[in-house]
């Protein structure tokens, strides 16, 4: 939420100066808005088969006995476990529950899909086509 308050915060100083909103001045906003969201651990996700995105999630990466694990989700919905890949698939699910769909969806980023919920987490996709 603190991220919503800062672009609003800065929305609102801007209609206050009787201007039209700089674009460029939004889109700086939002990315840092973006930055801070992801040092406190945050990313955009979109659960239970909502077409938004939102940054409500948590991710926390730990040590298994396969590698690095991510865990992804919402306190109230639930928690998924990625297993970080070497092999250039980015994650597959830990759980093995149901299957990890990976995509790029940006400079960065890649979107997983499981069962009804999708993540989008900061990823190495410089090489990829």
């Amino acid at each position: 939420m603190k991220y919503f308050g800062g672009v609003l915060l800065a929305l609102v100083a801007l209609t206050g100066c009787n201007r039209a909103p700089d674009n460029g001045e939004l889109a700086e906003a939002e990315a840092r808005g973006s930055r801070k969201a992801a040092e406190d651990g945050r990313i955009e996700c979109a659960l239970e088969g909502s077409k938004l995105f939102d940054r409500t999630c948590t991710v926390e990466e730990m040590s298994g006995a396969d590698g690095a694990i991510l865990v992804v989700g919402r306190s109230n919905v639930g928690y998924r476990r990625l297993q970080i890949t070497t092999d250039g698939r980015g994650v597959v699910s830990a759980d093995g529950a149901e299957p990890a769909k990976v995509r790029i969806v940006g400079d960065n980023v890649i979107e997983v899909a499981i069962g009804n919920d999708r993540y989008r987490l900061p990823a190495n996709t410089g090489g990829a086509k």
